[in-house]
């Protein structure tokens, strides 16, 4: 059965060939599988991000193409970091992202009688003992990636002993740490993973899903393999830290009279710059207080893009432009922007607004009068139609906008030039209202009614076109605008990733001003602010007192000629 998706979202790759859609071809025209089962396994531990995205993707992706299902497990076997809150956050993440698991939704928890009744198996078949070891004794114990590791002496009890204990462990008799169960393998062998893996541990913790029924909980490599299997997964895609954890997966999937026999296969993760994945950094940050929350817009969490304004189809656009490969390599947050601000530019309606006011008043203008203007709301998509945006005698315009004294190649407004606002007329500047503090408040301008529309009818041209925003009608905004959450493109590469957070990460105006219509904009629905960027509506935002994120600026000429000009330091 394919797992129901939306028909409008393209799956990742599609058409597209790597390793390991080649793997699946192989294996379907082989003969070896009738039917692809993947799945996509988070822990609960934590809300997902852009890394899980590749993952996701991938999973759901290959399903689809090859007629297949992808399952949505919950791997729920350390109740002391997981909570119901990432349940729902997790769920919520893969519908938005675009995929949908049908009927297909497991936990490890739903197999804990099985798994333990596995490893009694093992007991019984002298392929796992209890070990009265410390945590600390058992590292001891295990040796080093250059030294084997040494046999415990537990390693030699009983068959009927280790039984008799481990059943004591589930009936709650002893300590956290007491005892563990641990897989007879080869202390001797080249993988750690192998030498003697802990397969369970005793943890008096009350559980999301199965409350206080058990104390003793398996470790993720004894559950995940074996829920794989349980679940008729016929490829487990992972990323390639778990290589080395597949020789322990095959073992005990040799070793247990498991129903079916997945294979692992491994692809490199997501590595993305100015930000971190490790889910124990992004905890940090959350908890820490770095950050607003998992939603924040600055984190790489998908709940913080959604909040910020990317759209998941541009996240998809993204993971299928990085591709699978076994390479480990580093992807410019560039790209992902560049996804973003390409998908948008197609379909986000266009809007005038202002985030750092100078007041304009057009002197040779009518006091009281205001027109409608037609504003067109998107010109690459000319279904979209126009709108009606009102004009009247006192204007904002950015104060960026204007310089009294302008350098060469700024074309903007300065005094006696001439400059066109958009939809509207031509202006001129005329003369610069000043504080007691020498700051410009204001600037008094005049206009030419026969420009109107924005051309001469004598065919003389301007340099610039401004947006702008009628003081009369504009609304009153909050605009938040974020930048990287890091400076370094590589956090932490040259000590703590806390000391290279980007202290100008977040620039919150609080004096914006917007054209009326943006009070339609429902939240989450993408914008473009014209000449400034796309943007969404915050669900912090008040019927009366809009709040909006900015997702990822527009390309601005001007900064960019100050940068080349700029002096190296």
């Amino acid at each position: 059965m394919t797992n129901p998706m939306s028909e409008d979202i393209p799956p990742t790759g599609e058409g597209i060939r790597d390793f390991i859609r080649d793997v699946v071809r192989s294996d379907l025209d082989d003969g070896r599988v009738d039917t692809v089962v993947t799945r996509f396994p988070p822990e609960p531990n934590g809300y997902l991000h852009i890394g899980h995205a590749k993952s996701m993707c991938l999973n759901f992706g290959v399903a689809r193409e090859f007629g297949g299902r992808c399952n949505l497990r919950f791997d729920d076997t350390n109740p002391t970091k997981e909570e119901r809150e990432y349940i729902d956050s997790i769920q919520e993440d893969v519908r938005w992202l675009g995929f949908d698991w049908g009927e297909h939704l497991y936990f490890a928890s739903d197999y804990f009688e099985q798994l333990y009744s596995w490893a009694e198996h093992l007991i019984g078949a002298g392929k796992a003992y209890i070990d009265d070891h410390s945590a600390e004794e058992i590292r001891t114990y295990r040796g080093t990636l250059t030294e084997p590791g040494r046999d415990s002496p537990y390693r030699d009890r009983p068959a009927d002993e280790n039984l008799d204990l481990f059943r004591r462990m589930r009936a709650g008799e002893f300590e956290d740490g007491a005892r563990v169960l641990r897989a007879k393998i080869d202390m001797a062998s080249g993988n750690i993973n192998m030498r003697d893996s802990v397969l369970y541990r005793i943890l008096h913790a009350s559980h999301p899903r199965t409350g206080e029924d058990w104390c003793l909980y398996p470790t993720y490599d004894f559950a995940h393999g074996q829920s794989d299997a349980i679940e008729g997964v016929t490829h487990s895609l992972c990323t390639l830290e778990f290589e080395d954890h597949r020789p322990l997966y095959d073992w005990l999937t040799d070793n247990l009279p498991v129903p079916s026999r997945p294979r692992q296969y491994e692809f490199s993760r997501l590595n993305l710059t100015h930000t971190v994945l490790s889910k124990r950094r992004l905890i940090q940050l959350v908890e820490d207080g770095h950050v607003a929350g998992w939603d924040d817009p600055r984190m790489p969490t998908l709940s913080g893009l959604r909040r910020r304004g990317f759209p998941s189809a541009a996240i998809r656009d993204f993971v299928g432009r990085v591709g699978i490969t076994k390479s480990d390599n580093v992807v410019e947050m560039a790209l992902l922007e560049h996804c973003a601000r390409e998908l948008l530019n197609k379909t986000a309606p266009r809007r005038l607004a202002v985030l750092r006011p100078l007041k304009v008043v057009i002197e040779n203008y009518p006091e009281g009068q205001t027109e409608e203007l037609e504003a067109i709301n998107n010109p690459e998509d000319a279904a979209a139609g126009t709108r009606k945006v009102p004009f009247s005698r006192e204007l904002y315009i950015e104060r960026g906008d204007f310089m009294e004294d302008p350098p060469r190649k700024f074309f903007r407004l300065a005094p006696g030039r001439e400059v066109r606002l958009r939809y509207a007329y031509f202006i001129t500047c005329r003369e610069v209202v000043k504080n007691d503090a020498g700051e410009v408040v204001e600037l008094r301008c005049t206009y030419d009614p026969a420009t109107k529309g924005g051309d001469a009818p004598d065919g003389r041209k301007v340099k610039a076109t401004l947006h702008w925003v009628s003081a009369d009608h504009g609304v009153s905004a909050e605009v938040r605008l974020y930048d990287h959450l890091f400076a370094r493109p590589d956090p932490g590469a040259e000590g703590d990733i806390l000391d290279d957070i980007n202290s100008e990460s977040l620039t919150v105006l609080n004096e914006c001003c917007l054209e009326p219509a943006l009070l339609d904009v429902r939240p989450g629905d993408p914008v473009q602010f014209e000449r400034q960027g796309y943007f969404c509506l915050d669900p912090d935002a008040s019927a009366d007192r809009p709040v909006f994120n900015r997702t990822v600026a527009l390309r601005d000429t001007w900064a960019r000629i100050q940068a080349k000009e700029r002096p190296k330091a």
